[in-house]
């Protein structure tokens, strides 16, 4: 009913009994008493709640109190609450759970990180030690299979019989005329192992030695005294020589004396085979006693021979000993330049005794033209020469009469005129000294002839012989084409056409080769009987004996040290610059071709080939050494260095490549009392490739420090003791040098490993020249006529200075032994100029200028003390050594270049698989 009277009086007040006002009334009121209510409530119970909240507790009673405070313990009383405590008691330990295994986790990721990090760097230590086990390994594996060969030859040496000392079994020749070395030779006394010893008499123990020219015969005996081949036990001998001549006219034996002395000789063998008899000549007038004696089978060694004594390929035609007991004087030779002097060529000379007086024939000159062979030719000659020296188109000098008495000379010889000073004064005016050979075609050679062409020699005038039938000195091994020309007689009327149609180039290249011929082979003693035995030798194909090399006294010295690494030195990046190889040193491959070199080549050996004591002109960096560099078998040799199988990337920076592909270098630190920069210098070498060896001459009398602790770099350092300061000490081939590169430096020099790499693979690519980093360069001074010595950058250079270079041991022994001892000397005089010595000889050698690697102008370290170079007089001292050492070589060597090695893509950082090389600008 409620329902339905509410529904009326929504619906308009419509219900039951006809009152809607009412409803509608007594509705607006209990709504208004529910609203009065509800705000009662909602004001007054909250107020009468705090007030009973804040002042009930303050009861004393704590027991008492109903809404104050309680414990966590009485709250959790409260089952729900209770609830809510569990719950955040579990998530609270839950959270202290998580919090510690969080931080065990990041404790475990800490220590993998750093197990990673130690695993990475064990990994590139791995690498590392794989690298080295492989350098190591194949090293080992080189060593190994080097010292099989040795121990295990292919070819054992032979057993050496000796004959017994009167046997003289084998067949005799028809006549000695016939004797050749097949046949009047004993090859048993000489095996190609013997080492050539020579067995020298005693010619006092003989009474033709009071006859002997005491000059001579001084000279001859210290000539043999210091010669490596000379044995004093007859008994294993291969070659007997006895000096018999120059004679001295008053007391000259009779020949039947003198050939009974020489058949009485101990070891004489009844023939005299494996013999020589050597009649050295002083003078032009020596006679040829030896004409009228029996030598048997023994060899002969003289400078006059006829056609029936000659014996080709078993005589030997010697030089005259002009100078027997005196050096040549450099200074006193004429140079070689300029190349055109003030007579085209001169004679002087005085024919004694014609030819043509003695025929009983003479036919006319018209006779001759018509192919009937003349009698002589000296009148012709005369009137052709006259004829061109009236003509004046060239300054001639001819003089066919002397202005004194002339020497005694042969029959239808021509005599020199006047004295040999006033001789030399001509021939140094002279770019041409005729030679005009004896009119007697059986004389093949004369005393007088050989010393025409020894003056002409000596003083730069290219010799011109005419006659071809003459027999020069040594021409067996001798190509005499390169320094003479020589003319037969009948092309008289041409000589003066030919002589002037030769170019200046050619005619500098025949007195530079006549030079050389002439110190190698003619100026002293010594010369000429190392050539003598060098001859016989060649001829029976034995090798020379290895040249002598500097013993190296060692200091003693304590290592330990842990060489650091300078960050200057060791910035490589990812430049992999090569192995390090330490275990053990590789040294370069001895010299192999001893016994065969000296049965090939022999013309080229001889005319192109260092002399076993003075310079010469040449190129000798052939796949083969020459035969007469007498320290083959030192193991000094050289070899073709050519492309090869480098690879690409890091290939290339790890392989040297070439036809040598494992070759190490040597440093020789050159020091003097400077410990400290010594030390640093030394360090620098530390991991440096390729290093073999470090070899410091220590230049001072005052020993190193007891206490002084050496760097330990990984390779050896030999300290070499020398007998005094000198700087030619830094060029000494040492016995401790076992490779054929030298890398000189200084105790000062500061190269960084790059550097020393790359200038190391340039020099292997031009092992013939000094390959360094200073370059320096020579200039005329016009004002004063002088060379001057110029150190200022320039794009042109002629020199490279030692103090930072590489050069080949080669070269240390020509420097030490072969170059004349004049410029050694100047070095000790001043302190100074051995690195232009240096590249004067390589220079003069080659024909080719030094090469320089980077565009680095000088290599002192910072803060270094200052050295003899930052002396004052140093300039001026280099000054006048340039022109000392032009005077003793005769003319300017050292050739400009303005070519320089640079490296721009050796360090770019490229992909392994892309190409990296040398580019050479």
């Amino acid at each position: 009913e409620l329902m339905t009277g509410y529904t009326m009086l929504r619906n308009g007040g419509v219900g039951n009994g006809g009152q809607p006002w009412v409803l509608r009334w007594s509705s607006r009121i209990r709504l208004t008493w529910l609203s009065f209510t509800l705000f009662v409530i909602l004001v007054f119970f909250p107020l009468i709640a705090h007030y009973y909240l804040t002042t009930i507790d303050d009861a004393d009673d704590a027991g008492k109190r109903i809404f104050g405070p309680r414990t966590g313990n009485e709250l959790c009383e409260v089952k729900h609450v209770q609830d809510l405590c569990r719950i955040r008691e579990s998530v609270s330990e839950e959270l202290l759970q998580l919090e510690a295994k969080r931080q065990e986790l990041n404790s475990e990721i800490a220590k993998l990180n750093l197990k990673i990090e130690a695993c990475k760097k064990s990994i590139e230590n791995a690498k590392q030690d794989l690298l080295q086990l492989k350098n190591v390994i194949s090293q080992t594996e080189h060593s190994y299979k080097e010292l099989m060969a040795q121990n295990q030859p292919k070819l054992s040496l032979p057993i050496r019989l000796l004959p017994d000392k009167d046997d003289a079994t084998f067949p005799l020749p028809k006549s000695n005329r016939n004797c050749r070395l097949h046949n009047c030779f004993d090859y048993s006394r000489c095996p190609l192992t013997s080492g050539f010893p020579v067995y020298v008499y005693n010619s006092d123990n003989y009474p033709f030695g009071s006859s002997l020219d005491p000059l001579i015969k001084q000279a001859f005996e210290a000539t043999v005294r210091t010669n490596v081949y000379v044995t004093e036990n007859a008994n294993i001998a291969c070659v007997y020589i006895i000096l018999a001549g120059e004679m001295q006219e008053p007391v000259m034996p009779k020949p039947t004396e003198l050939e009974q002395q020489l058949h009485s000789l101990p070891y004489w063998r009844t023939d005299g085979h494996n013999h020589l008899i050597i009649n050295l000549s002083r003078k032009s007038e020596t006679q040829n006693f030896l004409y009228n004696i029996s030598t048997g089978r023994a060899m002969v060694a003289q400078s006059t021979f006829y056609d029936a004594q000659y014996r080709p390929g078993f005589d030997i035609v010697v030089s005259p000993l002009v100078h027997a007991m005196s050096e040549p004087n450099f200074l006193e030779i004429p140079p070689q330049v300029p190349v055109k002097r003030k007579y085209l060529f001169s004679f002087q000379g005085e024919k004694i005794e014609s030819l043509r007086s003695s025929l009983q024939e003479v036919r006319s000159f018209e006779e001759e033209i018509e192919g009937n062979a003349p009698a002589d030719y000296d009148d012709r000659i005369i009137t052709t020469l006259k004829a061109v020296q009236d003509s004046k188109l060239d300054f001639v000098l001819v003089e066919f009469t002397c202005k004194n008495q002339p020497k005694a000379s042969l029959p239808t010889e021509w005599a020199l005129c006047g004295e040999r000073d006033d001789r030399l004064e001509l021939l140094k005016l002279s770019t041409f000294a005729l030679i005009i050979t004896p009119g007697d075609t059986h004389l093949v050679i004369s005393a007088g002839c050989t010393m025409r062409l020894f003056e002409a020699l000596e003083v730069g005038a290219i010799p011109v012989v005419l006659g071809e039938q003459v027999q020069l000195p040594y021409n067996d091994v001798i190509r005499w084409n390169e320094a003479a020309l020589i003319i037969p007689k009948p092309r008289i009327t041409e000589v003066h056409f030919l002589l002037r149609s030769i170019s200046d180039n050619d005619l500098l290249a025949m007195r530079r080769q006549g030079r050389f011929l002439w110190e190698t082979y003619f100026s002293t003693s010594d010369n000429v009987f190392s050539t003598v035995l060098a001859i016989i030798r060649t001829r029976i194909q034995i090798p020379a004996a290895p040249i002598r090399e500097e013993p190296a006294v060692e200091i003693p010295h304590r290592s330990g040290k842990a060489a650091g690494t300078d960050p200057n030195m060791a910035d490589n990046g990812d430049l992999d610059l090569g192995p390090v190889e330490t275990e053990p040193p590789y040294a370069s491959p001895k010299y192999l071709r001893n016994f065969t070199l000296t049965a090939m080549d022999i013309y080229r050996n001889w005319n192109s080939a260092p002399g076993p004591f003075h310079l010469f002109p040449y190129t000798p960096f052939d796949p083969v050494l020459p035969s007469e560099a007498k320290f083959l078998g030192s193991g000094t040799g050289f070899r073709p260095i050519g492309g090869g199988a480098g690879g690409s990337g890091k290939e290339f920076q790890a392989a040297l490549g070439g036809n040598v592909p494992r070759e190490q270098f040597t440093v020789v630190m050159l020091t003097y009392e400077r410990e400290e920069v010594l030390m640093n210098s030394l360090e620098r070498l530390n991991g440096l490739p390729y290093l073999n060896k470090v070899v410091v001459v220590w230049n001072s009398p005052k020993l190193p420090s007891e206490d002084l602790l050496w760097p330990d770099i990984g390779v050896p350092i030999m300290v070499v003791r020398t007998e005094k300061n000198s700087l030619n000490n830094r060029f000494l081939p040492w016995d401790e040098i076992d490779t054929e590169a030298i890398l000189s430096i200084d105790d000062d020099a500061h190269l960084r490993h790059d550097e020393i790499m790359f200038g190391f693979r340039v020099w292997r690519e031009a092992r013939d020249r000094i390959v360094g980093f200073p370059g320096r360069y020579h200039a005329w001074d016009l004002p004063h006529q002088s060379w001057l010595y110029n150190s200022n950058y320039s794009c042109e250079l002629s020199m490279v200075l030692t103090g930072a270079a590489f050069f080949h041991k080669y070269y240390a022994y020509l420097y030490s032994y072969v170059m004349p001892q004049a410029i050694r000397d100047m070095v000790d005089e001043y302190i100074n100029c051995e690195d232009i010595a240096m590249n004067f000889l390589v220079s003069h050698l080659t024909r080719k200028p030094p090469i320089k690697v980077t565009s680095r102008w000088t290599f002192r370290c910072p803060g270094c003390p200052q050295a003899l170079s930052h002396d004052d007089s140093h300039f001026h001292e280099r000054h006048k050594c340039i022109n000392f050492f032009v005077k003793v070589y005769g003319y300017m060597p050292l050739l400009y270049t303005q070519f320089r090695v640079d490296s721009v893509l050796f360090k770019t950082r490229l992909p392994h698989d892309k190409t990296k090389c040398f580019k050479f600008i």
